[in-house]
């Protein structure tokens, strides 16, 4: 099936680049909230105004996206809202203090705005990537690396090791399962955070 892509360049984590995107999109029926994160370090180093960028770009951006789509979707009688978090809502990350916290709200947010919107045929999901080969990924690496004091290549080495599938997941397969959260298919799965992640996380629930 053929389709078109037009890509617009805004920021997201503000008003002035969400109504650019809207106003090129005004209807949208599936909506991916996907933020590149706040960067690691030590949660000592960091200011009120380091928090508030993670806030504003983990958190409120994809609240206000949300916001501003979800009555239109609910009208239509069908929408799909994904949030891409990490698995680190579910076993935080040290070096992240600012993601982990961020997400933590989000996450907590959503977990009510999904059940008072899906008997309209909305559904709204988190997708937590684990591991996935991405410059994301290699900053991370590199922060525990150098917080570690070992080399770049044997902390990446130890990463793959730790992950029951023994490689970092491949971008394209976190596509395809989002693909899938957006499907007329997935009408029935609603209000989850779900771990993509190779069986890195240890527990049953």
């Amino acid at each position: 099936m053929g389709g078109s892509v037009l890509p617009i360049v805004a920021d997201i984590a503000n008003a002035e680049g969400r109504m650019r995107v809207l106003r090129e999109f005004p209807d949208p029926d599936i909506v991916v909230n996907n933020a590149g994160g706040p960067p690691p370090g030590d949660f000592r180093d960091f200011e009120r105004e380091d928090w508030l960028r993670a806030l504003d770009a983990s958190m409120l951006a994809p609240i206000e996206m949300m916001r501003l789509t979800v009555d239109g979707m609910i009208a239509r009688g069908f929408g799909r809202i994904v949030n891409v978090t990490s698995y680190s809502v579910k076993m935080p990350i040290d070096v992240l203090a600012l993601s982990n916290g961020a997400r933590a709200g989000l996450t907590g947010f959503v977990s009510g705005l999904a059940r008072q919107v899906a008997r309209h045929n909305v559904t709204i999901n988190n997708l937590l990537p684990g591991v996935f080969d991405t410059e994301r990924q290699q900053a991370t690496v590199s922060a525990v690396a150098r917080k570690s004091g070992i080399d770049m290549a044997e902390m990446r080495r130890r990463k793959v090791l730790s992950i029951p599938a023994q490689r970092m997941g491949d971008p394209a397969e976190f596509g395809h399962f989002c693909a899938w959260l957006c499907s007329a298919q997935a009408g029935y799965f609603t209000g989850q955070n779900v771990l993509l992640d190779g069986g890195l996380y240890p527990g049953t629930l």
